[in-house]
């Protein structure tokens, strides 16, 4: 079997970012699943970064602690990592730029010294360069083919010149070289390729094409960790699709950009972090006010304030939630892995319009930045399932004959039907006031217990599109955990190392938040027999709302709040010790 976990460490400006995807494509190329996860700190310029890259022959779903190879750009990566290095690891690093003392790691520990910067310079490149070698001598240690990596080269740095790509294809061929004449066959691993063909994505690009596919036809982002790749994925493809993309003057803009698109009659996104979200929290009112279908993507980072911006959490459930002057509905998703990014993503535009209201799609940092590989077919298997639904929209026809059209008519179902500007008779106001069924100011009494019903009962019709918590394991297990979001990849890769010691444990994740329908809830964990419930915040939002909505307690919690996501071994430790109990 293999299992391999790289890790590339330096100090930003040296390409850590552009490397690290470099070697999760060639590790992909070689038929093996991959995950990745990127570690920076919130600072304009410099800092530590770390990319670590994770390979099997095996499905894995997230990050571990041990290192198999790390690539050392500079003392303070191996300052920070050596703690974390494998029995057997080995250690890439250039001896003119890092001082190593050969006794302060282990004898097993294969030290690869790689005059990195003399092979850049050799080949005509700069000192930044060395990052690049750095990724043909990772190639080295582990496969004896070079046209994998010449491959990616050609294929990332094409639209850039064949001199650029010619460039980084030798810089790269000097390290592989170097390290195939001097440490060959040192290292114990050696990657066997394999058949499979799977595509490389991250969940911020999954929720990009999620939209595209979706029919997005406007979208409005003000820059924000981690929800950036979405806006960079949408402005790439803009052209292509027809859909304008818009970088607004702050967040506010952006929401309001959104709902008036949206207003005009095409499907609008707006994307943000914690931050943002607390400036669109009016707009959002106006959204569920005016009735205007909107999906928003809430990226969540450590807070308060500006808190960690670049590291991951999970504490703005609650604030999504209850985000509001006054009561409205709004439906809340939190895929876990990056189909379901995509997936949820479809899901949350149809659910927008066909029942008016905002959904809100809660990802964070591990699921927004870190990529995974996934078989091609299972994107296009959703594609093939996925119709777009724009719900009561009037035809062109049925406004035109329209005498007394009233947008927002009190109907048993709750959801009015919705004319579009400039069609024939289907005039509409619509305020940010309490209004009557045209859209006119009225504040009386009965008119607003009888509008805030009718918004209400939106979300009561939409209880049967709702799907219930995912059951992972088998039924009959002695423990259950219970959690939403991007824990379940960790979750995932704990429960495979438990099964690899006949510890079989099951994995109820909920990512359908808001409605959370209590007997769909209860119907999934009624056979459990010790509950553990694990969230990336500190109060257990995500626990206390289970409690409030369904009266569930668990026996016990894992919680983490430091910035990081959940390791696989941590949640084994605790399970372990909850079933010694």
């Amino acid at each position: 079997m293999t299992d391999i976990q790289w890790l590339i460490g330096g100090e930003a400006g040296y390409g850590i970012m552009t490397t690290g995807v470099m070697m999760s494509k060639v590790f992909t190329r070689l038929g093996l699943s991959v995950f990745d996860y990127v570690e920076y700190p919130s600072l304009i310029r410099g800092g530590h970064n770390a990319y670590y890259v994770r390979a099997s022959d095996e499905e894995i779903y997230s990050q571990r602690r041990g290192v198999d190879i790390l690539v050392a750009l500079n003392r303070e990566t191996i300052d920070k990592h050596k703690s974390e290095l494998s029995q057997n690891a080995a250690v890439i690093f250039d001896p003119t730029l890092v001082k190593v003392d050969p006794q302060e790691l282990f004898s097993t520990i294969l030290q690869v010294s790689v005059p990195l910067l003399e092979l850049a310079n050799q080949v005509g490149a700069d000192r930044l360069m060395i990052n690049t070698v750095s990724v043909g001598s990772s190639l080295a240690l582990l496969y004896s083919d070079f046209s994998v990596l010449e491959k990616i080269m050609q294929d990332v740095f094409n639209k850039k010149g064949e001199e650029v790509v010619l460039l980084n294809i030798n810089t790269s061929k000097a390290g592989f070289d170097f390290v195939q004449k001097n440490f060959q066959n040192k290292f114990f691993v050696h990657i066997e390729k394999q058949k499979q063909k799977n595509l490389l994505i991250g969940g911020a690009e999954a929720v990009a094409l999620g939209a595209i596919r979706a029919g997005v036809g406007f979208a409005a982002m003000y820059p924000m960790t981690p929800i950036n790749g979405i806006m960079t994925t949408l402005v790439a493809q803009a052209s292509k699709y027809n859909f304008v993309i818009k970088e607004p003057e702050d967040e506010i803009a952006g929401i309001n950009m959104a709902i008036g698109a949206s207003y005009a009659g095409v499907r609008s996104l707006a994307a943000t972090s914690g931050g943002g979200f607390s400036l669109m929290v009016e707009s959002l009112g106006l959204a569920a006010q005016t009735e205007v279908p909107l999906v928003l993507v809430e990226g969540m980072r450590p807070g308060p304030a500006t808190g960690m911006p670049t590291w991951t959490e999970q504490g703005d459930l609650r604030f999504v939630l209850h985000a509001a002057q006054g009561d409205f509905p709004r439906i809340i998703i939190a895929p876990g892995d990056l189909l379901e990014c995509f997936t949820y993503t479809l899901h949350a535009f149809n659910l927008a319009e066909k029942y008016q209201l905002p959904v809100i799609i809660l990802v964070d940092k591990y699921n927004m930045e870190g990529h995974s590989s996934i078989a091609i077919e299972e994107f296009k298997i959703q594609d093939s399932r996925f119709k777009i639904e724009r719900g009561k929209i009037l035809s062109d026809e049925e406004a035109g004959v329209q005498t007394d059209y009233k947008r927002y008519v009190f109907v048993e179902d709750g959801i009015s039907p919705r004319s579009l500007p400039g069609q024939k008779g289907g005039i509409a106001l619509s305020g940010s006031d309490e209004h009557d069924e045209r859209g006119l100011y009225d504040e009386e009494a009965e008119n607003r217990k009888k509008m805030v019903d009718k918004r209400f009962k939106k979300l009561e019709m939409c209880l049967p599109e709702i799907p219930g918590p995912q059951m992972y394991g088998l039924e009959d297990a002695p423990l259950t955990i219970v959690s939403f979001g991007s824990t379940k990849l960790p979750i995932l890769e704990a429960m495979k190392w438990l099964a690899k010691e006949n510890i079989f444990i099951n994995f109820v994740q909920v990512a359908y938040l808001n409605p959370l329908i209590p007997d769909q809830f209860n119907s999934a964990i009624k056979n459990a027999k010790k509950t553990l419930v694990i969230e990336n915040n500190h109060q257990g939002q995500f626990q206390g709302l289970l409690r409030e909505h369904t009266g569930f307690v668990s026996d016990d919690h894992l919680r983490k709040y430091d910035g990081r996501p959940f390791y696989p071994e941590e949640i084994v430790e605790k399970v372990k010790a909850m079933l010694s109990s």
